[in-house]
């Protein structure tokens, strides 16, 4: 595969975020301050307006300047967050002019570093990371079963799902809501939730690419 796996993923990113705009503004209006929605889209747009002429033959290239465009867009909490991983996974495959399915792992995998370096939370703090780590785990898993892509795809968006619900049984280390203490055990996590989207945004660009 070429960058342009790449650029469909970010452009998927972009429109999922944008559909979903006012959901997140919603998730994020009980636990924060209601700004998600305006962030993701709003950064995913500007990471992927950075990268959609092609002009890119590196992978690792694309995926920072993708990042480091989210950064100057969006510089809140999340969305410098969410640029740490684009910039992080970029490092992790610079140098790459093809795209191989064991790569994805290596993105997705420096993604995940790249956020929680950054955010200073760890798995169980009820983060994105909730949501992101048992898709990174999955897809591996599925991979290494030796299924095709897709189907890791599909996999690591079932366990994002199951990521995201079960953040409903956290209580908050971060944010907003750590405030609450245990009254923040039910709520569901907004970052979990666009861990979710990126993960569907991903399988769909396998779909159409």
């Amino acid at each position: 595969m070429d960058n342009k796996v790449l650029i469909v993923f970010l452009e998927k990113a972009d429109e999922i975020m944008n559909e979903k705009k006012e959901y997140l503004i919603q998730l994020d209006s009980v636990v924060g301050d209601g700004d998600l929605g305006l962030t993701m889209s709003d950064g995913f747009r500007a990471a992927y307006q950075a990268v959609k002429d092609g002009q890119h033959t590196d992978a690792g290239k694309l995926l920072y300047d993708a990042g480091k465009a989210m950064s100057t867009a969006v510089p809140s909490t999340m969305g410098t967050l969410m640029a740490s991983g684009l910039m992080q996974a970029g490092k992790a495959l610079k140098g790459k002019t093809e795209i191989k399915e064991q790569d994805f792992i290596v993105l997705f995998q420096a993604y995940f570093e790249g956020v929680a370096n950054r955010g200073k939370a760890k798995v169980g703090d009820k983060t994105f990371l909730d949501g992101f780590y048992p898709a990174v785990e999955a897809m591996k898993k599925t991979l290494e079963e030796g299924n095709n892509l897709v189907k890791a795809a599909e996999l690591a968006t079932e366990a994002a799902e199951k990521g995201f619900e079960n953040t409903t049984s956290m209580i908050a280390v971060h944010g907003r809501a750590a405030t609450r203490g245990e009254a923040s055990r039910s709520l569901w996590d907004p970052g979990a939730a666009v861990a979710l989207l990126i993960m569907q945004a991903f399988e769909q660009s396998l779909k159409v690419s």
